[in-house]
């Protein structure tokens, strides 16, 4: 049987603000894992279009694709372009669980959820030729699951390879996240076995890896166990984790000890009200300045993530937001305009009260304003979020946070990150064109080397910014 799977790019992917090497980092984790359910005999073509011309004039006996929200009409398209052709073309992932009934007119068969118990039900039903046109996913487990099909992934294309995924969800459940909707009607944070992730990071070539979990410290018990078994490995790593579980026990130690280098923090907002508005209860009453100062003694580099268009938000809340992480040696930021995703709480709510202001999605990109303000007109939100990224990644701020942290080489790392990661781009783009991102991996290993600190300095935990008293401590 040949089969294709397609990971359409995202329409962001093809704006004139296209930053390439964002669009070159992860291979589609998700569909390989898919792949690893097919037959050895089976001719599998695994094409992602933000590295790859994809490719259309070929008839497969099967066609997965990928749909996120906004690479959804694009996705559609080649749907309904390989139906015609006779192909059997079956559509799964976050948007199609949130709109499925959008999503079914381009589909032969629909996926609801993740697709681990699914996937091989709809195999069996394709062979006997009795395929059911929706499937949902009811049982979430990661046991016994057969390994990524990593041999289908072109890794020259990518500057990180070596993407691995240990979990699946989130222990919270955010208002204005879209993965919690994905896993609705069933567990919505579980884990892999601990031998299971330790053998799937044996496997991987190399020092680095990329842990694209939502929470990584999210089940104490099993990240204790993770980092156990990963000490000894040499490796260097990122990941994703809460607030809260940087400053609850000692997990965060035992993370670094085993090689936790950079880490992606969601502090999202400094208003306890916003909090309270996207059910971030884990930051509520929360020292984000505590977090902040125990990842640097540790060495490790903060990948923050904000959101502006709360309705807390006030004009003022850019400026405060970028001299906070400036001002707290916050490595990268990631900033984003509010973003009522279909199946969220968050869109729930504002679709009842009237205020999304256009269904389309190719707009949802964090990028633009879709529904209705409250605290900030429109024009002002956006203005306000490029201005933001302009402010934080200026050559001025980037050295004034780097000159934020206790030791040369920290400084000299966190410069290195963060201007390269910006302030490069035609560098990156001849990188990219002549296949050569696997060359830079010994660079991002060296930089993400571990770096010993003090403990924390004198009075960090008091610097700030902030003019509002209720955004330092969160109380």
């Amino acid at each position: 049987m040949k089969v294709k799977m397609i990971l359409p790019a995202l329409t962001e992917a093809e704006s004139p603000l296209w930053r390439p090497i964002k669009y070159s980092l992860f291979p589609p984790l998700g569909l390989a894992t898919l792949a690893a359910y097919l037959s050895p005999e089976d001719e599998i073509d695994l094409q992602d279009q933000h590295v790859e011309t994809l490719r259309l004039d070929d008839a497969p006996d099967l066609v997965v694709i990928q749909v996120y929200i906004t690479n959804a009409f694009r996705a559609y398209h080649i749907a309904d372009a390989y139906r015609k052709k006779g192909s059997y073309v079956i559509l799964g992932g976050l948007h199609v669980t949130s709109l499925p009934y959008e999503a079914m007119p381009h589909a032969d068969s629909i996926f609801i959820g993740p697709g681990e118990d699914t996937f091989p039900r709809f195999l069996v039903d394709f062979k006997s030729r009795n395929p059911q046109k929706i499937y949902t996913s009811t049982v979430r487990t990661l046991a016994g699951i057969p390994p990524i099909r990593r041999d289908l992934i072109k890794r020259n294309l990518y500057l990180v390879p070596n993407s691995i995924v240990v979990t699946r969800g989130c222990p919270h459940h955010c208002s204005f996240c879209y993965k919690d909707a994905f896993f609705e009607g069933g567990k919505t944070f579980y884990t892999q076995l601990v031998d299971d992730a330790l053998a799937e990071i044996d496997r991987l070539p190399g020092r680095h890896l990329y842990f694209l979990d939502d929470h990584l410290l999210g089940n104490a018990k099993f990240a204790e166990s993770l980092f156990e078994g990963m000490r000894g490995m040499k490796r260097v790593f990122q990941g994703a984790s809460t607030v809260d579980a940087i400053l609850r026990g000692n997990l965060i130690e035992k993370a670094a000890d085993a090689g936790l280098r950079s880490l992606f923090v969601g502090f999202e907002t400094f208003s306890p009200e916003n909090l309270k508005q996207s059910n971030k209860k884990q930051n509520l009453e929360k020292d984000y300045a505590k977090a902040v100062n125990r990842l640097h003694s540790l060495g490790i580099m903060i990948n923050g993530s904000f959101v502006f268009g709360l309705d807390d938000d006030d004009s003022d809340v850019f400026k405060r937001t970028v001299d906070w992480g400036v001002n707290h040696g916050i490595t990268t930021s990631t900033y984003h305009v509010l973003t009522p995703y279909p199946g969220t709480e968050l869109y729930k709510n504002m679709e009842s009260a009237g205020r999304i202001l256009t269904r389309n999605w190719d707009l949802y990109d964090t990028r633009h304003v879709v529904y209705k303000t409250m605290g900030l007109s429109a024009e002002a939100l956006e203005k306000g979020y490029w201005w933001a990224y302009d402010a934080f990644y200026s050559w001025k701020n980037i050295i004034k946070s780097s000159l934020h942290h206790d030791s040369v080489r920290h400084i000299a790392k966190h410069f290195l990150y963060t201007g390269g990661w910006k302030k490069f781009e035609p560098l990156w783009n001849f990188i990219i064109k002549t296949e050569g991102l696997n060359a830079m991996l010994p660079l991002l290993e060296s930089i993400l080397s571990k770096v010993k600190t003090r403990s924390t300095r004198q009075g960090a935990s008091n610097r700030t910014e902030l003019t509002r008293p209720e955004t330092l401590m969160l109380n």
